[in-house]
């Protein structure tokens, strides 16, 4: 009998034993999987425990992985798209902001962090985007509106696009450039209009004279030289304008098609013979010879339009010098000197745009066009050096091309010359 009671005794220790140990084993799995796996695999445990055990290791580890993959292609596309040269912002449904890209917040001056959930419409405070925003009509037509940043120094382009439930996409654009590409071919255009109306009213006038009125052989003559004249202005202008596009559209210059120097000084030397009618005294130095790596045509437009307009705006009997020179670090340096009327400060920066003119009537009576500077600055910067200028009022200008060193070369050493004389 006791033998018996202690067997059952011994019997139920064991059980009990066995139960301790698989609710421990069964502790851990549950400890393992609330922790989210961790770095260790799932604690081993006999029979269909165990079974269940690498099951749920292996659908952790599934989740977990298929989870991070998510996760690396929701930041591989916030990267991308914070990246993007245009502006984006998120908006919920009562345009909280929920999300914005770095060139979102430099264009409209926002705080990537610190002004997330706030209201778009408290940081800013455009009229036409807060009109645009409350308006509703984003449909695919809406083209947005424009209106310039809150720093001020740039125009923005912004559309809205609804998604999702009630929320909104905001897409900006820095359109500054396109917007001064738009202005500046509206003045070039009302430019044009205006050069080419006046001699053609003029010529009009001219017809209606010689059509209506008796004139004397004398008197229609003078007329005849003043139609000339406002025909020469429009071919002028036309051949100017003709020739900036040229050189707008054409390749690059190569460097390694060279002119020489001296030829073009020749060339340069004819024309103000032709031109200036022993006006001025025109000096022209070449300080030795070289050759120049680029175009031949465009080279000599640059410089013959210099000293034409030195020629055209010194008063007769002033000066002008003409030099060349290669300096001591092997640039080139194509420099007009004159004793003009002179240019104020304030007037230096503009002189290259197109059309721009210190003296509008005086300009126009020695017949130039406005284009000269421009096409100068563009042949200059297609050949990569730099035009600078000089002025003093009263006492005259200098106006210098510098050519890099890699587009200079110089030739075998030959008598420098200097032509010092009335140009006749």
């Amino acid at each position: 009998m006791i033998w018996a009671l202690l067997l059952s005794l011994a019997v139920a220790l064991v059980a009990v034993a066995v139960a301790a140990g698989l609710w421990r084993r069964q502790q851990r799995l549950l400890r393992w999987t609330a922790a989210g796996m961790g770095e260790t695999d799932a604690p081993l445990l006999p029979g269909a425990a165990g079974e269940i055990g690498q099951r749920v290791e292996r659908a952790l580890r599934a989740g977990a992985a298929a989870q991070a993959e998510q996760v690396r292609r929701l930041e591989t596309f916030l990267t991308a798209i914070d990246a993007s040269p245009n502006g984006i912002l998120l908006l919920d449904a009562q345009d909280h902001l929920q999300w914005i890209n770095q060139t979102a917040a430099a264009h409209f001056g926002l705080d990537v962090l610190r002004d997330r959930d706030q209201r778009v419409t408290n940081l800013v405070r455009s009229p036409a985007f807060v009109e645009h925003l409350q308006s509703g009509r984003f449909d695919g037509f809406d083209e947005g509106v424009s209106f310039p940043s809150p720093r001020g120094d740039t125009m923005l382009s912004v559309v809205v696009r609804p998604y999702g439930d009630s929320m909104k996409l905001v897409l900006s654009q820095d359109i500054t450039a396109r917007e001064r590409s738009d202005r500046m071919r509206r003045d070039f255009v009302a430019n044009v209009s205006h050069e080419i109306r006046s001699p053609l009213t003029v010529l009009a006038g001219f017809i209606e004279t010689l059509s209506d009125l008796p004139l004397t052989g004398a008197e229609r003559q003078r007329v005849l030289v003043l139609m000339r004249q406002q025909t020469d202005r429009m071919r002028n202008l036309v051949t100017d304008l003709l020739a900036l596009a040229q050189i707008e559209g054409a390749p690059r210059p190569l460097s390694d098609h060279w002119t020489d120097v001296g030829e073009l000084m020749s060339q340069i030397e004819i024309s103000a013979r032709a031109s200036d009618k022993d006006r001025h005294h025109f000096e022209l130095q070449v300080g030795g010879p070289a050759q120049l790596g680029g175009t031949e045509s465009e080279l000599f437009s640059a410089f013959w339009n210099l000293v034409s307009n030195a020629l055209r705006y010194t008063p007769a009997g002033g000066s002008v010098t003409a030099q060349w020179a290669v300096r001591p670090d092997g640039t080139g340096e194509f420099r007009v000197t004159d004793t003009g009327a002179g240019i104020e400060r304030e007037h230096i920066p503009r002189l290259t745009e197109r059309f721009y003119r210190v003296d509008s009537s005086r300009s126009r009576e020695t017949g130039g066009t406005g284009l000269g500077l421009a096409i100068v600055k563009h042949v200059v910067q297609r050949h990569d050096g730099e035009l600078l200028i000089d002025s003093v009022p009263g006492k005259g200008s200098v106006f210098r091309i510098v050519l890099p060193a890699f587009r200079v070369r110089l030739r075998a050493p030959a008598t420098p010359r200097t032509r010092s004389e009335p140009v006749i």
